[in-house]
């Protein structure tokens, strides 16, 4: 994809642009550590859930072992989905609350709800609508860490590893399925089959992580920016000094304090003040706004229903439809599934976002979605599904594992493409004073195609005959979604890398269908031209003629 960062540079040794060396110190990384992995709530949900479906004692305790296959399914997608719809009503708590409470005391919160739900669905007693309870208020507090998190460390990040910063909260969404698919095949392995035991104990999980992120923000300082957004100043200026690791009047401070206040004070002044009427107008009647926003529900939209999120929490069956037979052989490969994304969220992270720039790093996460998506739905036409005790010709299951190796690529291809970008953009390409509302917004409607994709899942893989697509038109339909969603991430994502969260605005001021392919070419221009009369060397109509020419 064009448009990409700069040149490729060496990740040890991180140009830091205008960022004095001490901004890369221990509290930045202590900040991004205790928010970043709040990511693995999603993780754990999404990894453990499929195990604990394919429990026999799970099975058996909510009645599901007496369903028919396509009861059974429906059944499924709604225990699935609960979290997600759930999460829905979160994500949209959570721009309430952080605006009003702030970041930490949200964060606070949240774990709290999380710890709730995870008891009341553990303590279901084989009640399927304490089950459904249990996981939508489990949800509430899930999908706050959407909004939370991703806002918090692009606050708090310089700009020269924002990018960085941010991608800790969507790698650790791997570090969460990870750690909950091998909780799930060590259960089958040591753990009595048939017992409660052998999914009660892989759920704590939740409890674990919510309990390490809820003590671990006791040890953080609030935003600065939100600070300035509610008038505290004072506060701000000394919460951004410890997190830089400078003095409180050094001018690296003094010039980030102030880029903050005159760009809240820009944005007051452009609503005058009206309240919330202001900012609904401010999101939908400004172009620019209205822009990002398009950027963020159009992202969550081509993301959701490109297929790599549904094979994150059904990979069981998936691979059993590629013919890997045995519960520890589909729950082994799904347990290697999470390294591969693992590994590939920290690549992004350290050799793609802020290198060669989130443009290209989507990319090229997107072909290899694409081109994995494509073979696996040409296995699936050109191979029957097996029946009981049949077996794979010598082609087929050599076919075969190149389908199970192309779901581990579309997952290489997820983690550094579409996942990483969703909450990267959602995150930085606000102005302060819609930021928490319209990451909230976005994040409603990427958990409401969520629930519509993970609710739909099941019932899509069943044949034709019963009201499904098959499972060959399932990955077709994963195929063509995914580079129609290339495409257009081609044309409308403007590159954002290297640049503060107080200049994305340069980006947004072409028209709209410019923006994407040349709206990082025109920030870039009116920067330079910026800094020349800054210097005072040239007028400003003169200095962008220079610059353009």
């Amino acid at each position: 994809m064009a448009g990409g960062g700069g040149k490729p540079q060496n990740i040890f040794k991180i140009n830091r642009g205008d960022d004095p060396k001490e901004v890369l110190n221990w509290r930045l990384w202590f900040a991004v550590l205790s928010f970043g992995i709040m990511g693995a709530a999603r993780g754990i949900d999404e990894g453990l859930i499929s195990g604990t479906l394919a429990k026999k004692h799970f099975l058996r305790s909510v009645g599901l072992d007496k369903l028919s296959d396509t009861e059974l399914a429906d059944v499924e997608g709604n225990i699935s989905a609960m979290v997600q719809i759930g999460s829905v009503g979160g994500a949209a708590l959570a721009f309430v609350l952080c605006d009003r409470i702030g970041r930490l005391w949200a964060t606070r919160q949240l774990c709290a709800i999380w710890i709730i739900g995870i008891v009341i669905f553990l303590t279901n007693g084989g009640r399927l609508g304490q089950v459904y309870a249990g996981r939508f208020i489990a949800g509430l507090g899930i999908g706050q860490t959407t909004v939370v998190a991703p806002v918090y460390l692009s606050e708090i990040a310089p700009r020269s590893v924002r990018g960085l910063c941010t991608c800790a909260f969507s790698g650790s969404v791997y570090i969460g399925i990870m750690l909950a698919y091998f909780a799930s095949w060590g259960s089958q392995l040591h753990i009595k089959e048939g017992t409660a035991n052998q999914w009660v104990i892989p759920t704590t999980i939740h409890i674990m992580f919510a309990g390490i992120i809820l003590l671990l923000s006791f040890f953080n300082y609030e935003s600065p920016r939100f600070l300035v957004k509610v008038g505290k100043d004072e506060l701000a200026t000394a919460n951004l000094a410890r997190v830089r690791g400078l003095p409180i009047d050094h001018d690296h401070v003094v010039k980030e304090i102030s880029e903050i206040q005159l760009q809240l004070h820009e944005e007051q002044e452009a609503t005058l003040g009206a309240g919330w009427l202001g900012i609904l107008k401010e999101m939908f009647l400004m172009p620019n706004n209205f822009y990002r926003i398009y950027l963020g529900l159009f992202s969550q939209l081509l993301s959701q229903w490109s297929g790599a999120q549904s094979i994150t929490i059904y990979a069981p069956r998936f691979f059993a439809l590629l013919g890997t037979k045995g519960q520890n052989e589909k729950l082994f490969a799904t347990a290697i599934f999470g390294v591969v994304k693992f590994v590939a969220a920290i690549m992004c992270a350290l050799f793609l976002v802020d290198v060669v720039g989130r443009k290209r790093s989507l990319g090229i996460g997107i072909g290899l979605q694409a081109l994995s998506m494509g073979y696996v739905a040409c296995f699936l036409t050109a191979v029957p599904q097996l029946a009981e005790g049949q077996e794979f010709t010598t082609s087929q299951k050599h076919a075969s594992t190149g389908a199970i190796v192309m779901i581990y690529i579309s997952g290489f291809g997820w983690a550094m493409g579409w996942n990483s970008m969703q909450y990267l953009l959602n995150a930085e390409i606000y102005p302060l004073r819609i930021r928490a509302i319209s990451s909230s917004m976005v994040m409603c409607f990427h958990f409401v195609n969520q629930y519509g994709n993970s609710r739909a899942v099941p019932n899509m893989l069943l044949p034709v005959s019963e009201g499904g697509l098959s499972p060959k038109g399932t990955f077709w339909l994963f195929t063509i979604i995914t580079i129609i969603g290339g495409i257009w991430a081609w044309f409308f994502i403007p590159e954002t890398a290297g640049r503060s969260l107080e200049s994305m605005d340069r980006l947004f001021t072409l028209r709209w269908w410019q923006i994407g392919r040349y709206g990082q070419k025109e920030a870039n221009a009116t920067q330079a031209a910026d800094d020349l009369v800054a210097e005072q060397k040239f007028p400003r109509e003169e200095a962008q003629q220079i610059e353009r020419v």
